[in-house]
């Protein structure tokens, strides 16, 4: 395929929402030099290098997303350097230069979602596998190991499943009979036992999916760490910070990071925490009073915009805050692997 042939296989295969939200909170300028910390298939990266003669570092943990990329990424002449990476390490991922902007769109590409194999979503059957970088525990390894107790956690606290431990008890004894290996299976089996109560409403596998996936990519975790990471990369006053979410769970952690670091407070220490609090200038200034969200044109045009939500800040002259994950509102499970 010609590196045209792919570039436009790109645009067609992907849309990214909230673009001109985010190419307009950035404003790349000729020379700037921006991260896009979760690359996915490219779409926001794309925009920026055709606004201005500017660089960017593009970041996926997926290894399938960078070799996609690098069909098209001649066309922008030197002026896109891929590096396979989490996002949140993407301060040392820079190799020490310093950026004047970071675009994080977090949880999973759109490119994922539409590739059965990968076992992200149930409107087509494949592998119950969720793993973005494609190594360590899967889906399927959570499905048919864990006991009750555990899986009803997952389901509550990253899908805020309210029927969570019928389900897992489902899930449980349909493991009982048979391993679940594939996404309609464990599709099936929700449904048995939580079906659609009027038409139009979500298929009751929703959220279990969302939950599963979340939990075996550590996605809330690994959320707060690249919005530190890019808090310490943008040392320079004036970076923008701009980050694209997609539920509520994510949402409140970027709200409360940046209202966190916005003012002179703990750097995001619990106002429960016992013991003084050593207080931290404001490292950040949020330029979104509230979240910017579609219009009712893009919705239209793309549905999977329909629960998105940009926020926006801009570096100040202070230090970044020592890295807390505490009172950002992360649930109990992803709090266990945090320091």
């Amino acid at each position: 395929m010609t590196p045209e042939a792919a570039l436009a296989a790109a645009h067609a295969n992907h849309i990214p929402v909230l673009c001109d939200e985010v190419v307009a909170a950035i404003a790349p300028k000729d020379g700037d030099l921006i991260v896009d910390g979760t690359f996915g298939a490219g779409g926001y990266t794309r925009r920026l290098l055709e606004a201005a003669d500017c660089r960017v570092i593009g970041i996926d943990r997926d290894p399938d997303a960078l070799e996609l990329a690098r069909q098209w990424a001649p066309l922008y002449n030197g002026r896109l350097e891929l590096v396979q990476g989490v996002f949140g390490e993407l301060d040392t991922l820079t190799g020490g230069r310093v950026p004047d902007a970071v675009v994080l769109d977090i949880g999973v590409s759109s490119m994922q979602i539409d590739q059965a194999e990968r076992g992200f979503s149930f409107m087509r059957d494949g592998a119950l596998d969720m793993r973005m970088g494609q190594s360590g525990t899967s889906a399927s390894d959570i499905v048919n190991s864990a006991g009750v107790e555990e899986l009803a956690d997952i389901l509550f606290q990253y899908g805020e499943e309210r029927r969570s431990r019928a389900i897992a008890q489902a899930i449980v004894a349909a493991c009982k009979a048979a391993p679940i290996e594939t996404t309609l299976r464990l599709a099936e089996v929700i449904e048995a036992v939580a079906p659609r109560k009027k038409p139009g409403q979500p298929h009751p596998a929703t959220r279990t999916f969302q939950a599963l996936r979340i939990f075996v990519n550590d996605e809330l975790g690994e959320l707060v760490r690249g919005l530190a990471a890019a808090e310490r990369a943008l040392c320079a006053p004036g970076g923008k910070l701009a980050v694209v979410t997609f539920h509520s769970l994510e949402d409140r952690v970027v709200k409360r990071f940046f209202k966190s670091r916005s003012e002179a407070t703990g750097a995001g220490v619990s106002r429960h925490s016992p013991g003084p609090v050593e207080t931290a200038a404001p490292s950040l200034r949020t330029l979104t009073r509230k979240s910017i969200t579609p219009s009712d044109a893009e919705i239209a045009a793309n549905p999977r915009a329909r629960s998105s939500a940009l926020r926006v800040a801009e570096r100040t002259e202070n230090p970044a805050h020592a890295y807390e994950p505490r009172g950002l509102g992360l649930p109990g499970l992803a709090l266990k692997g945090e320091r």
